[in-house]
């Protein structure tokens, strides 16, 4: 198999689709395979390209990783940028490094899309984490392909084959030592639960779940727009009114309040969280406010208020 050209033909595909008037794109660069063979077949696809490599500085040698990355990224015919982030501790530290990552390409991107190495694997695990974690059908549904401005070509593609297409094209890529390190979940899920589960039903799993997702993409594009609808409908400048929740679906009712939520200001709310905001909604009068967030100094809670969802803010202690 040619894997440098099914991953440039993957790559063009989609350039197509998405970029058909400006072929300028930055691609996030780690110097792992994925991300380095997505360079290869993003410049053999005829792009314009800008590597945005981000330095986490969370290992010794992470600043020479970083150039060493950018400078294959060169002689690939790339410019590259060496972009230094500092790490915080807010959600653990994948959640850290991912945040800090993300707004490090948001502000260097310059109004171009980028394109990340996600591959149909990671996109395996992101489903599987979701359906452990009872995070519903939106996060089952997985990463999207195209969710401006960040693209990611590779879905269908196997890790094995970037791999491949790195050896073929004489590339030497990164192996970082976190992406084998157990304290990490995504880490303990690639290299234990997934090859169990491939084992025990016989194979195909990665790819079944990456079909999952595809599916239920489709579903959860589909809920979403009509959420919007019931949104414009439901949210005003003094809260959320509850009548017309009331009558909606449940599937629309609760992508609508974790939408307001998230909006107002709450941390990142749970399943649970939202299942008892749902509760202030259809439930009967009197229910106690519901706690979603704040920070050290004031806790931030939803209550019911006639026929309106409202805020309040309160001291905490």
């Amino acid at each position: 198999m040619d894997h440098t050209r099914a991953l440039t033909d993957a790559v063009a595909a989609f350039a197509k689709e998405h970029f058909a008037a400006d072929r300028r794109v930055c691609v996030a660069l780690s110097g792992g395979p994925d991300s380095l063979a997505l360079t290869a077949a993003a410049i053999g696809a005829d792009l314009a390209v800008t590597a945005l490599v981000v330095d986490h500085g969370l290992q010794p040698e992470s600043a020479g990783t970083a150039a060493e990355a950018a400078a294959a990224a060169e002689q690939l015919g790339a410019d590259a940028r060496v972009l230094p982030v500092t790490v915080g501790a807010d959600g653990g530290l994948e959640a850290a490094a991912r945040a800090a990552r993300y707004g490090a390409l948001d502000g260097a991107r310059e109004g171009r899309p980028v394109l990340l190495g996600h591959t149909l694997d990671d996109q395996a695990e992101t489903v599987l984490l979701g359906l452990a974690r009872g995070s519903g059908p939106t996060s089952l549904s997985g990463m999207r392909a195209w969710r401006q401005p960040w693209g990611r070509p590779l879905l269908s593609v196997r890790r094995a084959d970037t791999v491949a297409a790195c050896a073929e094209w004489g590339l030497h890529p990164f192996d970082d030592p976190h992406n084998s390190d157990p304290r990490f979940t995504r880490v303990r899920v690639r290299t234990e639960v997934l090859p169990l589960l491939d084992d025990i039903l016989g194979g195909g799993v990665p790819r079944a779940l990456a079909r999952t997702a595809d599916m239920l993409a489709a579903d959860d594009e589909a809920l979403a727009g009509l959420a919007d609808e019931l949104a414009a409908t439901t949210t005003t400048p003094d809260g959320l009114r509850l009548s017309p929740l009331r009558a909606a679906p449940t599937a629309l009712r609760t992508r609508v309040l974790r939408r307001w939520l998230l909006d107002g200001g709450a941390t990142e709310p749970t399943g649970r969280v939202i299942a008892a905001v749902d509760q202030l909604v259809i439930g009967a009068p009197g229910r106690g406010a519901v706690a979603v967030g704040g920070d050290p100094a004031t806790r931030l809670t939803v209550a019911r208020d006639g026929d309106l969802l409202v805020w309040r803010t309160a001291p905490r202690g």
